[in-house]
């Protein structure tokens, strides 16, 4: 006598609610995953390309962005003449502490990732430095040191 197999049916008749269930369920999910999965962002206005959105045969002028452009490390010098301060950036002379906090607004518009270098004499009073560190900061710029003398030279 022959086993019957438990992989064969019996009846032959396929019921269409019973084949298209699970199928529908499939697609519902995958669905339901590209959905979720999508970003809804235009992806061609973020990439760079000589395309633009206007049609035609006109020519369009189309805007470079500048290229950054790389700073070494600002150098202000504070030196002492006497009676007030005499300001240095990068060894260009500047008359006021007005002008100074200009040039460094300046160059914090183009990088602020730049690294601003306080480097006073050792004469000039605590609060000219402490100024020249506030002005610095609030400039734009996030990272401000000081420079110090080895021991012994000045």
């Amino acid at each position: 006598m022959k086993r019957a197999s438990p992989f064969i049916r019996q009846g032959g008749d396929i019921d269409i609610d019973e084949a298209m269930t699970p199928m529908i369920d499939v697609v519902f999910l995958l669905l339901v995953f590209f959905v979720w999965t999508a970003s809804f962002q235009l992806i061609e206005q973020i990439l760079p390309s000589n395309m633009t959105e206007l049609s035609g045969s006109d020519p369009v002028n189309q805007l470079e962005p500048p290229e950054p452009k790389d700073f070494d490390d600002v150098i202000v010098r504070i030196a002492w003449d006497g009676a007030a301060p005499v300001w240095k950036i990068n060894d260009q002379l500047f008359g006021s502490v007005e002008e100074v906090k200009t040039q460094l607004v300046t160059i914090a518009d183009i990088q602020t990732d730049a690294v601003v270098v306080l480097h006073p004499d050792p004469i000039v009073p605590l609060g000219i430095v402490i100024g020249a560190y506030d002005t610095a900061k609030l400039s734009g710029f996030s990272k401000v040191s000081f420079a110090v003398n080895p021991q012994g030279n000045r």
